[in-house]
């Protein structure tokens, strides 16, 4: 039991570029106190975790993990690459399975994400996943939250038998296009290994019916972007950000603030501002959720976004600060452009809307409208608010 534990800290220290769920907060390691009857000298250690968000916003306690940490591929950023001198972990797949299984029964996750290094190919490597969610699913009946990575050149079968146990899968595409790819990852290659099988899952959503198994839906699909290593923009990225979310319905997408890893070609290169990373998420989510095109942001010239201001932020104050939103007139797609509204509070504004009309603030502020954000860019009855405000 501790050499099984001592195995999973080994993977979580050089985990840090999956970000997967856990970005809506830094990540962090969450202390449990694991008690087992068969390993005293274990009762006080501490394992660590992520905490995830999933799709329906609830959080949850996660654990990643490789299969194998022995990796054949020679990806310039990867702490995990070929021929980088640190101990390799490698876990049977049966192994893997009743440790997440022993981990869930002991309250300390509620959920797994599971990758790994390119160990024999991308096919073996995938089929070695798929024999892990296989034994967690139909051996132990295991009904936790699976998030399954889909290898670089797995084929389509392997794609669907994936989608069919986990709740969710992702492909990370790593760079926005093949000249950047080539420069971070120069074994991978874009269109055939990573794009294509994003294509495949929504093909498989749009002409299969969910597998009727343990769940009756088709998971949902990410993609993870490494941000800052090789000079790519940010109009790069949220470009193809954008064609994902409309052409696959693709659930979200990850940035990956570049870190530099010791004995790796890249280990002299600047690590990523976490302010661009949380810009490029902004973004994201304009782009996802809130009717923006990628030509409403506010790049620069260079194509990036400004560190110093939500983008959305900087597009109101352009577009919005003369020509106000009224509250009592607005369609959702208008309100959704006010700082401070999203989706649920521009529907509840709507709904609100069909009983009475909204007056002053404190209709704004049961609706659930932050005023601080909100009031310079709207009117209420064509006025503007009284609580006015800097706007930087």
């Amino acid at each position: 039991m501790v050499e099984l534990f001592e195995k999973f800290r080994l993977l979580q220290s050089e985990m840090r570029l999956e970000v997967v769920e856990d970005v809506s907060s830094p990540e962090s390691s969450l202390s449990h106190s694991i008690s087992d009857a068969n390993a005293p000298s274990f009762c006080s250690a501490d394992f660590p975790i992520s905490t995830a968000t999933l799709p329906n916003g609830k959080k949850i306690p996660l654990l990643k993990s490789l299969l194998t940490s022995a990796c054949e591929r020679n990806c310039h950023y990867c702490p995990f690459r070929t021929g980088r001198d640190f101990r390799r972990i490698t876990f049977k797949p049966d192994e893997l399975a009743k440790a997440i299984v022993d981990l869930t029964a002991k309250g300390i996750i509620q959920g797994a994400f599971l990758s790994s290094g390119i160990a024999g190919g991308g096919l073996r490597t995938q089929d070695r996943l798929l024999t892990t969610a296989e034994i967690l699913r139909k051996k132990y009946h295991y009904q936790g939250y699976l998030h399954l990575k889909i290898m670089p050149g797995a084929e389509y079968d392997q794609v669907i038998a994936a989608m069919q146990l986990a709740d969710r899968v992702s492909i990370n595409l790593e760079g926005p296009n093949t000249q950047r790819l080539q420069a971070l990852a120069p074994q991978k290659i874009f269109f055939d290994e990573l794009l294509e099988p994003l294509r495949w899952i929504e093909r498989i959503r749009q002409t299969l019916p969910p597998w009727q198994g343990w769940k009756s839906r088709w998971p949902s699909s990410t993609t993870q972007f490494v941000v800052g290593a090789v000079g790519e923009s940010d109009l790069e990225l949220l470009s193809v950000t954008a064609w994902l979310y409309q052409k696959v319905r693709l659930g979200r997408a990850y940035f990956s603030g570049f870190s530099p890893t010791p004995d790796t070609p890249f280990e002299d290169r600047p690590a990523c501002s976490p302010w661009r990373e949380h810009r490029l998420y902004q973004a994201s989510f304009l782009l996802r959720d809130y009717g923006f095109d990628v030509e409403d942001l506010p790049f620069n010239r260079e194509g990036n976004l400004p560190l110093e201001t939500d983008p959305k932020l900087a597009w109101a104050q352009t577009h919005l600060i003369h020509m106000p939103v009224e509250i009592n007139r607005a369609e959702i797609k208008e309100l959704l452009r006010v700082p401070g509204i999203g989706p649920k509070t521009a529907q509840a504004i709507v709904s609100s809307r069909r009983n009475h009309r909204i007056n002053n603030e404190e209709d704004l502020k049961r609706l659930g409208v932050p005023i601080n954000r909100a009031a310079p860019f709207l009117l209420v009855n064509g006025r503007r608010l009284q609580h006015q405000l800097r706007l930087w």
